[in-house]
């Protein structure tokens, strides 16, 4: 980072080239609740087969705040630009160690994902350091947005999905071709959250660069050209649909190729159930901690937990021992292996797969990610993208422009519906045992 006035700095970016940043936004970057994001990889294990990937959520971060204050310049937005922007810096605080990979556990023993965890942090209903930690002068995020005028209650909304999805009776405050009235703001929290969003451009361009795939291309620029509020909804002029296309295709390939690629799967379920079978779970700090501090602490833990760490550190990583392809299962065997997404139902299948095959518990992972998915991974099939026919004033869905997009809504991902993995040693009888359990 170089200085460049008093109260701004130059940030040179991988991805976006150099960023200027002052002011309020200065000062939540310099903050310890931003500053812990440099400790989590935004692709979680993904290093372990793309060693490229060591970038981190404090980059991403940057990314989406500077894609979002371009969006919201792009399409015109005075009112309310700031909150937004202080929403697309901040909207990964609340991230555990490993980003995505224990978001499960986080639901599963607090109630909480991330963003709920983001909002609490933005609100100032919960501190990210611990006891011992304080830092002389340090401003909570809460007082850096109230001195600065922005709402933190308003900017933590802007962080959650949930405040997107409205019905149509409040889109109809807007008149076809407004911003969306003064008061309301709600609007703007599509630049976030959305089909397509600054979250999703930003990290299909710095996920790809740094795993050095060829699929996550987007034409940002154009994008940000043909993007416009409409009656209350971002969308996309029809000059656009080719840049739109492009983006969706891009991210159901990197989906594919990066996000789910068998291998990176299976370490971050190695990790998962190392946190899982931990004793005194119920007392790990998790959303305090970043990635050292967590694998830390696994090799400081019991054996089990000690291994698995090694493991991870020197990558001897689990096998595909058996898999089920999600493609055309049947609805039977579908509504059998529905059970294995209860985690008390799965955790007992791996056991008995484990006795059977002659290995210790915790040495046989069953992998069902579909319910998981879901609760990290809620846009993946998003293309409800809307396009402005400039002629006619009308919007149409995407759909009805784009075979393309039909077929991206349909597409499956990951290739698995149940996927078993085990000590490379022990495979070929996982192999068998899985069979037999599963059928």
């Amino acid at each position: 980072m170089a200085h460049r006035t008093e109260r701004s700095k130059t940030v040179h970016d991988t991805v976006h080239g150099s960023l200027d940043i002052g002011g309020v936004f200065l000062e939540l970057l310099d903050s310890p609740e931003f500053q812990r994001l440099h400790g989590i990889h935004q692709l979680g294990l993904a290093k372990l087969v793309f060693p490229g990937a060591n970038h981190t959520r404090l980059e991403h971060s940057l990314g989406v705040w500077h894609v979002g204050s371009r969006m919201a310049q792009e399409t015109g937005v005075d009112d309310g630009r700031d909150e937004i922007a202080a929403a697309c810096l901040l909207h990964d605080v609340g991230h555990a160690p490993f980003s995505h990979t224990l978001e499960y556990i986080l639901h599963g023993r607090l109630g909480l994902d991330h963003e709920e965890i983001t909002r609490r942090i933005i609100t100032g209903k919960y501190d990210i350091m611990r006891e011992g930690e304080e830092i002389p002068g340090r401003k909570r995020l809460v007082s850096v947005l109230e001195d600065a005028g922005l709402d933190p209650k308003r900017v933590a909304r802007f962080v959650s999905a949930s405040t997107v999805s409205r019905p149509d009776s409040v889109l109809e405050r807007f008149a076809p071709g407004s911003r969306g009235r003064t008061e309301d703001r709600a609007y703007l929290g599509q630049v976030l959250h959305g089909a397509l969003d600054a979250d999703q451009l930003d990290y299909l361009l710095r996920d790809a660069r740094y795993t050095g795939v060829a699929y996550g291309v987007v034409d940002l620029p154009r994008l940000l050209r043909t993007m416009v509020f409409h009656g209350g909804r971002l969308v996309v002029r029809r000059r656009g649909l080719p840049a739109v296309e492009s983006t969706l295709v891009a991210r159901a390939l990197m989906y594919s190729s990066v996000y789910f690629h068998k291998t990176v799967r299976i370490g971050e379920m190695m990790m998962a159930r190392a946190v899982e079978r931990m004793d005194g779970l119920e007392g790990l700090d998790l959303p305090r901690m970043v990635d050292s501090e967590l694998l830390a602490h696994l090799a400081s833990s019991g054996r089990y937990q000690r291994d698995i760490a090694l493991r991870l550190k020197y990558r001897r990583l689990f096998k595909r021992a058996f898999s089920v392809p999600a493609a055309g299962i049947e609805e039977e065997a579908a509504s059998r292996l529905a059970r294995l997404e209860d985690p008390a139902a799965r955790r007992s299948v791996e056991d008995e797969i484990a006795r059977k095959a002659g290995v210790e518990e915790g040495y046989v992972i069953v992998d069902m990610p579909s319910k998981e998915v879901l609760l990290s991974e809620p846009r993946m099939h998003k293309t409800d993208v809307l396009i402005l026919d400039e002629e006619t004033r009308r919007l149409q869905p995407l759909s009805k422009f784009s075979p393309l997009a039909r077929a991206l809504q349909n597409r499956t991902v990951p290739d698995w519906a149940v996927m078993v993995s085990a000590d490379a040693r022990s495979r070929s009888r996982v192999a068998e045992a899985a069979r037999r359990v599963l059928g």
